[in-house]
């Protein structure tokens, strides 16, 4: 989002955070309702690991009414009466486990559902949902858009930080990634667009279109996407063979044209940067300008509002590595995703003629990079390690004091030790889950000798703007 050889599996992420938050555990008993997140502690359930969710969708733009079969494929981390799905509104038509119909309660964002036998540990179980209803639109903390978002002629469904639950239930924390399999039907002459590749699209007598997206790779639930609208759709490759997919609202392809048309040029230049591309194809997704008001980092091909610059194309797509490979375990850590992304921005002016990253740092200390005075100012609001609220998970310290820890780790260990650290960090978490605390002792094994005690003190976790550059 711009302003926005060890792999850490989601079931470990998802127990570290129990772990700490005291979810406690007792066999035969309910999972617990969120995994009290720093910043959304309603978020997420306790007691199982989703593996696979294969959603069976049809929306009506005309009606804005959405049907759905959700069944979310997951395994129990401890023995369970019960368990919570998050489910922002929609009406619930029932709910099966296994192949037995489930008692369930809606309360709030929770759906708690009751199986006729209880899960022991270890378990794996399938849960069936069927819902349908009008999706919700969420302002978020930082007073932002997300959920369900309606389009002239469809609609846009954003997850950041928790809109997916608007749209299909599920354990919505980043600590627990799944793949998916994303089937969508909708009227005559629209298309849907989704994560992952394109496995099928048939058209029925009436004209009725059905699309299917496969994401095998693990995703976190707020990078999942769906677009349904009348897009012009193109199809390539980059040189080494990615498929790229680009889905553009037609009042926005000529403006887009030449900047889309970068993206295999974008991709192999992260690639050489960060290491191999962590999934299977890539692309973009572009609506109109007044659906939201930021871009985001779905996973495979990124959703931007109106015509992006190259920059915001080169930021998103480094959210590729660095936020949908690797995700952050809870939402203290997202300046794990929004400092690198902001990087990436750094490092593709210093490679295209542009400010070095040396020179963007030190305007950005000195206070004269941006033309705003509070924009300046606003980057000593908080560390980037310690967001002041959920409502400034996504603000300037994030992402510009993100992106100066990096390059002061940079400036201390030289060049081929640092792009050693990136594309290391992105191996090692590689399609996983990750803390700031990790991130830390993982440069520090990799520069042995090299003192990063100011950096994490004054920079990463410190108040206020540090004595020296």
């Amino acid at each position: 989002m711009p302003r926005s050889s060890v792999i850490v599996p989601c079931a470990l992420a998802l127990a570290l955070t129990c772990a700490l938050t005291a979810c406690g555990g007792g066999d035969g008993s309910a999972g617990p309702p969120g995994l009290h997140d720093p910043y959304f502690p309603k978020m997420g359930n306790g007691g199982y690991d989703v593996t696979h969710y294969a959603l069976t969708l049809s929306y009506d733009p005309g009606s804005k009414r959405l049907r759905g079969t959700a069944r979310i494929t997951a395994r129990a981390t401890r023995s369970l009466d019960a368990f919570n799905l998050d489910l922002k509104g929609l009406d619930v038509a029932g709910v099966s486990v296994g192949d037995r119909d489930a008692r369930w309660s809606r309360a709030g964002q929770e759906l708690t559902v009751r199986p006729r036998t209880g899960l022991g540990k270890g378990e794996t179980f399938r849960t069936t949902v069927r819902y349908s209803g009008t999706p919700e639109t969420l302002t978020d903390p930082d007073g932002s858009q997300e959920g369900w978002l309606p389009t002239a002629r469809g609609a846009l469904a954003l997850g950041e930080p928790v809109g997916s639950m608007t749209w299909f239930p599920g354990n919505h924390h980043p600590s627990d990634k799944a793949s998916y399999d994303i089937t969508i039907t909708v009227p005559k002459g629209l298309s849907a667009v989704s994560n992952g590749e394109l496995r099928s699209e048939t058209t029925a007598a009436d004209g009725r279109r059905t699309f299917a997206w496969r994401t095998a790779e693990p995703m976190a639930s707020y990078v999942a996407t769906l677009a349904v609208g009348a897009y012009d759709i193109t199809r390539s490759t980059t040189r080494s063979g990615l498929p790229v997919y680009v889905a553009v609202d037609p009042a926005q392809t000529a403006a887009s044209a030449k900047v889309l048309a970068r993206i295999p040029e974008i991709m192999d230049w992260e690639a050489y940067n960060f290491g191999p591309y962590p999934f299977s194809s890539t692309g973009a997704i572009v609506d109109g300008p007044g659906v939201a008001g930021y871009a985001l980092e779905t996973q495979n091909r990124p959703v931007f509002p109106g015509a992006p610059d190259v920059e915001t194309l080169v930021h998103e797509l480094a959210h590729e590595w660095y936020g949908d490979s690797v995700t952050p375990a809870s939402w203290q850590d997202m300046w794990l995703n929004e400092g690198f992304a902001t990087y990436a921005e750094w490092l593709w002016q210093e490679d295209h003629d542009g400010d070095t990253a040396d020179e963007i740092f030190d305007a950005l200390y000195r206070g004269d990079y941006y033309d705003d005075a509070a924009d300046n100012k606003a980057i000593w609001d908080f560390p980037p390690a310690k967001p002041s609220s959920a409502a400034h998970i996504s603000d300037s310290p994030v992402y510009d004091r993100g992106a100066m820890v990096l390059h002061k780790i940079r400036r201390t260990v030289g060049d081929d030790t640092f792009y050693d650290i990136i594309q290391g960090w992105a191996a090692t978490h590689r399609h996983g889950n990750a803390t700031t605390a990790e991130f830390t002792a993982y440069v520090e094994k990799k520069a042995p000798g090299k003192d990063f005690h100011r950096i994490w003190k004054d920079w990463l976790y410190g108040e206020g703007r540090p004595a020296t550059a």
